[in-house]
């Protein structure tokens, strides 16, 4: 008998929300994302906030920008209102100091640019802490 180790993917999807004042990354995320998870792209955290009271996300992915000036109140206020949601921060780098120092008030993890599939899945799935390798049984 051989083995093959293949990735694996959950029966269950999960919901993302992706909120990126860039549509072009915001509409690429979505894209990434929808193949195996639920996911709902805005434009602002208001939208995101009012898609909240009927869907609750398992993960955020909010861009660096919404946290210019003050964002330590912003990821407090998503912390918040969606207290089981991990927040994950779209950077430009996962260098970036704002982005690192997002970790320090309440952000989970950091996606820099570019955006790739694994680099999105790899960041996702270790949030939703999915098992990344199965063993299938081949004959």
């Amino acid at each position: 008998m051989r083995i093959h180790l293949e990735p694996s993917r959950p029966e269950e999807s999960h919901r993302i929300f992706v909120v990126e004042g860039d549509e072009v990354i915001r509409s690429a995320l979505q894209f990434i994302l929808d193949d195996h998870n639920e996911t709902y792209a805005f434009r602002n955290l208001d939208l995101a906030f009012a898609k909240a009271v009927d869907v609750r996300p398992n993960i955020v992915l909010v861009g660096i920008g919404f946290l210019m000036g003050n964002g330590e109140q912003v990821l407090a206020e998503i912390g918040a209102r969606l207290p089981d949601a991990k927040i994950l921060i779209v950077a430009n780098s996962v260098r970036d100091p704002l982005a690192l120092t997002s970790l320090t008030w309440g952000a989970h993890d950091v996606l820099g640019k570019p955006i790739t599939f694994d680099s999105v899945y790899h960041k996702v799935d270790a949030l939703l802490q999915r098992s990344t390798m199965s063993l299938v049984s081949l004959g």
